[in-house]
């Protein structure tokens, strides 16, 4: 689907079954308003593989596969009357797939403006083999951003803003551009911050350094504010781990942008250091940007 009959690009949600855990399709049905784009829900299920003690005797596929069906057309009816509940005016289509999650959102991506998923905080030793879990794949491939929105939800802060990260990197530019028009929909501020890393030895010229961050930083979000002159832009180039500084500096915010891969990564690296260590530890929305 390509979206609306207009040709708009839908904001894709994975949908959980577990009637609870709504904070992604909110966040999602909300984004879609904004936008005024369409909204498609989408649940992938995957192949009987749990769930039988040894020697029990397996249902039959056509059993299986009708009665999973069964499940997955009540979770997509439960989601759209939510969505219709929460935004009324909010377009709607769903998608029943089979296949795992990350697979199928990422083939939505394809002719989506963005893709919606949750995400819950994981323990080191849980956090592979979860189905949260689909967050990383699905980031490091999709064609366009990906929001992770983490359960449970987190308190912001007044006046709203967003944080997004820059290193000069053409990952970190369409980030900025992301991080613009999210601050526009929801009026709030912009934080742009360069996080300064200093190397194991020491940095020769430590003020030339800053010097030079600060003005790759400038010249990242110059422009932009012709485009977005109602976003209070405020910018600053921080010492430390990155991070650490963003997962701290958006901890009240209504989210963080990164880009996909940075400064520092190595070729073939599926999913930058960065974007990656955000996505386990930052407490609100983070949107990861493709170039």
């Amino acid at each position: 689907m390509a979206g609306g009959a207009d040709g708009r690009r839908p904001i894709v949600v994975g949908v959980d079954p577990d009637p609870s855990k709504r904070l992604a399709l909110a966040w999602a049905t909300d984004e879609a308003d904004r936008r005024r784009v369409p909204l498609r829900l989408v649940h992938a299920q995957g192949v009987p593989t749990r769930g039988y003690r040894s020697g029990e005797v397996r249902p039959s596929w056509e059993e299986w596969n009708q009665a999973l069906h069964g499940l997955g057309d009540q979770v997509l009816k439960e989601a759209v009357a939510f969505v219709e509940a929460r935004r009324p005016t909010v377009e709607v289509s769903t998608l029943l797939a089979e296949g795992e999650p990350a697979w199928v959102l990422r083939e939505e991506a394809r002719s989506a403006a963005l893709v919606v998923v949750g995400s819950w905080q994981l323990s080191r030793r849980r956090e592979m083999f979860s189905s949260a879990s689909v967050a990383l794949p699905l980031t490091a491939h999709a064609a366009c951003p990906v929001a992770v929105v983490p359960e449970p939800e987190h308190v912001t802060q007044q006046p709203a803003y967003f944080v997004v990260g820059v290193d000069g990197s053409p990952h970190s530019a369409a980030a900025v551009d992301v991080a613009f028009e999210e601050a526009a929909l929801h009026g709030g501020l912009l934080r742009a911050l360069y996080v300064w890393h200093p190397p194991l030895l020491g940095a020769l010229d430590e003020d030339a350094a800053v010097l030079e961050c600060r003005r790759v930083l400038s010249e990242t979000v110059a422009g932009r504010t012709a485009t977005y002159p109602d976003v209070e832009l405020h910018h600053d180039v921080v010492r430390g781990h990155p991070v650490q500084v963003l997962t701290e500096a958006s901890e009240h915010a209504l989210g963080l942008v990164v880009g996909t891969r940075g400064h520092g990564g190595f070729t073939g690296i599926l999913l930058g250091s960065v974007s990656q260590g955000v996505l386990h530890h930052a407490r609100c929305p983070v949107i990861t940007v493709p170039v």
